[in-house]
């Protein structure tokens, strides 16, 4: 794919994630719902940012055209300099496969398989051979901290460990971003810090975007950039330090 070798090769250009004046409108008529109005964003290689917002503020509609899960109604979508637009489903198909991590709320984990075999299932997709996926899989268990957890069952899993098991399924593939929708919110307390101390390391210590939606102001302070959205538009958008 021709997108794919301009992805990598643009690896140290502009920004990773730029909106450019993106409009997203569901229905038509007296139905039409405008989720997103021209709003500009951009994010760049090694950030961390919480996306914050009420119920029908447009962060989840933003999150889903970063996830290439839905397409601007108007404006441009650049990814490492790419025209999202540009491609057809099955190169964004390719580009959330190999550039882009997933965690979701609700963990997404196949029940009857172990926690090895969850991480190993995006490898899997893309056709790496068994002893690679096996050493892939590891790897990444051990870097969220569960070691000699590989062959255990979600069902045999805490809700933090749970979580930690998709998180190693979204880096296995080495992705440039981590899009993760509400991480902490089936966490209580305690776990959902564990969670986001992970999410930290990642970014930290392997220089992996992050973009978090989250309800929470305690785990938006771990991000080191907050943009809020209401009514459709990003209406705060400002650095702080983050947690170490």
């Amino acid at each position: 794919m021709t997108e794919e070798e301009d992805l990598r090769d643009s690896e140290h250009a502009g920004h990773l994630i730029e909106f450019r004046g993106v409009t997203k409108i569901y229905g038509k008529g007296n139905a039409m719902v405008e989720a997103l109005r021209g709003i500009d964003l951009s994010i760049d290689e090694g950030e961390f940012v919480a996306v914050m917002g009420p119920s029908g503020s447009g962060k989840s509609t933003c999150m889903n055209i970063l996830g290439c899960l839905d397409m601007p109604t108007e404006g441009t979508y650049l990814f490492r300099d790419v025209d999202v637009g540009a491609l057809d489903r099955n190169q964004r198909a390719l580009l959330r496969r190999h550039y882009q991590g997933f965690i979701f709320q609700g963990y997404n984990l196949l029940s009857r398989t172990s926690a090895l075999e969850n991480v190993e299932l995006p490898l899997l997709y893309r056709g790496t051979g068994a002893r690679e996926r096996h050493r892939l899989a590891m790897e990444a268990l051990e870097t969220v901290g569960l070691t000699g957890w590989e062959h255990h069952t979600p069902a045999e899993l805490s809700g933090g460990q749970q979580q930690r098991v998709a998180i190693a399924r979204a880096i296995v593939t080495g992705p440039a971003v981590l899009l993760a929708d509400e991480p902490t919110g089936n966490l209580d307390s305690a776990r959902s810090r564990e969670i986001m101390d992970v999410l930290t390391a990642l970014n930290r210590d392997e220089g992996i975007t992050v973009v978090m939606i989250t309800h929470e102001p305690d785990m938006a302070v771990y991000a080191k950039r907050q943009v809020h959205f209401r009514d459709g538009m990003i209406v705060v958008d400002e650095h702080n330090g983050g947690r170490a």
